[in-house]
């Protein structure tokens, strides 16, 4: 779509030049930005010609570049005896894009857009990812992405912050994983994307995205049987109705395909 009240682009090549002028707008792969009217934005500044590595391997984990596009962190080849490698595709092919947009739409951008049903915060929330913000002050601060998000398309960023990386740390990568997603059409957008982790330390990790407003996940210091999981899920927080499902359908999949999930995992 054409941003007729745009007038300017620029392309930051520092971190001062990330300053937003009043009408401007942060611009990463555009894809939801350039798919309905824009009214009030005035300006874009792009980040992708910051020259950001979009992957890192640091301290034991992967850190992601805020504009890494979803199609590279898909196609990544497993590394290091990951046993959750197989999220990164699981979680990208829960969105509701095209191979196209794979190429163009950034973990950054899925992530600040903040939609419920976004493939990156389920992955983050699943794998305890961990977002650096830089503030426009010149300020940093972490913050994990489950954390970051606190509704459907809302998240706790202040006007002008940039989402600079995202962590997953090593524990989470080693751990072994499970996953379900569900949706009413075939190709319609997820009604419950659910994930679940054994780390190596026995501790467990279960979380709900699509299913509720923001993520929810739910750790446990072993796994837990399944009235446990069951009880703890219909009880979570921000089940919601929407035309793609409604809010008691949402919670009954969570707590079937949860347990699902528990299962292979105990297995």
């Amino acid at each position: 779509m054409d941003l007729n009240t745009v007038t300017s682009l620029r392309r930051a090549t520092s971190r001062p030049e990330l300053t937003l002028q009043p009408g401007e707008r942060i611009l990463g792969g555009g894809t939801w930005l350039f798919s309905e009217p824009q009214v009030g934005t005035t300006g874009l500044v792009d980040l992708t010609s910051m020259g950001w590595p979009t992957i890192e391997y640091v301290d034991d984990g992967l850190r992601i570049g805020a504009t890494c596009t979803i199609a590279e962190l898909a196609e990544l080849p497993e590394h290091n005896g990951w046993l959750a490698h197989p999220l990164f595709f699981q979680c990208a092919s829960a969105l509701l894009a095209s191979f196209k947009i794979w190429n163009i739409a950034t973990v950054g951008g899925n992530v600040c857009q903040s939609f419920a049903a976004a493939g990156m915060v389920s992955l983050c929330a699943a794998l305890d990812g961990t977002a650096l913000i830089w503030r426009p002050d010149g300020d940093d601060y972490e913050i994990p992405v489950e954390k970051l998000i606190t509704g459907n398309g809302q998240n706790s960023l202040a006007h002008g912050d940039v989402l600079r990386w995202i962590d997953l740390p090593g524990h989470a990568l080693r751990a072994r994983t499970g996953y379900r997603k569900i949706a009413l059409h075939d190709l319609g957008r997820s009604g419950a994307v659910l994930t679940g982790r054994v780390d190596h330390d026995g501790s467990a990790v279960f979380s709900m995205t699509a299913a509720t407003l923001w993520p929810t996940v739910l750790r446990y210091p072993a796994l837990p049987d399944a009235p446990t999981l069951a009880v703890d899920v219909s009880a979570a927080d921000g089940y919601y109705t929407d035309p793609l499902g409604v809010a008691d359908w949402r919670r009954q999949v969570s707590i079937v395909l949860l347990e699902e999930i528990r299962a292979d995992l105990a297995g």
